[in-house]
């Protein structure tokens, strides 16, 4: 059984060990002095700037998820941080970890959400994708990044319930 909690300071080692394992594991190198300096407090970084930062948990309460949600103005929030270990991916937690900052970022009333990402993270690309968001134009201010996409937040629906209204509106349903 898995569990999901806000992360504290307490969790910045264990944090920054699984990204930067993962990282590694897709070629990619971790900046600790610039772009991953938001771990070095995710209390002041992410939870005092109205943010949100959570850990998923195994039964030894080991951390094996994370994801952020860091708000860039009164309308925009960006996706950060969200990573897995290896023996849970393919089990639903991306999803299950994006819907909820998804919901968090329509309940703190931003309207849109943008996230950038690196081209060898096929997985989490075919996931945001599915979740409906579109690239981006532009560089990517993350030097690992090649990527940036953006959602929508008005009116979204996650895919679930879009898939359900598509079935529900066919001639015979």
């Amino acid at each position: 059984m898995l569990t999901i909690r806000s992360a504290t300071n307490a969790d910045v080692e264990p944090v920054r060990r699984l990204i930067f394992a993962v990282l590694a594991e897709y070629g990619l190198d971790p900046d600790p002095a610039h772009v991953d300096r938001d771990l070095d407090d995710i209390e002041a970084t992410y939870l005092a700037g109205g943010g949100v930062f959570e850990v998923l948990l195994d039964r030894n309460r080991r951390i094996v998820g994370t994801v952020g949600l860091c708000p860039l103005d009164a309308s925009r929030c960006e996706l950060r941080k969200m990573y897995f270990a290896p023996e849970i991916r393919g089990q639903g937690w991306g999803k299950a970890l994006l819907n909820r900052m998804i919901a968090k970022a329509q309940a703190g009333g931003f309207e849109e959400m943008v996230l950038e990402t690196a081209g060898v993270l096929t997985e989490a690309i075919g996931l945001y994708q599915a979740f409906g968001f579109e690239p981006v134009a532009g560089d990517p201010e993350v030097a690992r990044c090649d990527r940036k996409f953006r959602l929508g937040l008005v009116g979204y629906q996650p895919p679930e319930l879009r898939a359900l209204r598509r079935r529900m509106d066919e001639p015979g349903a």
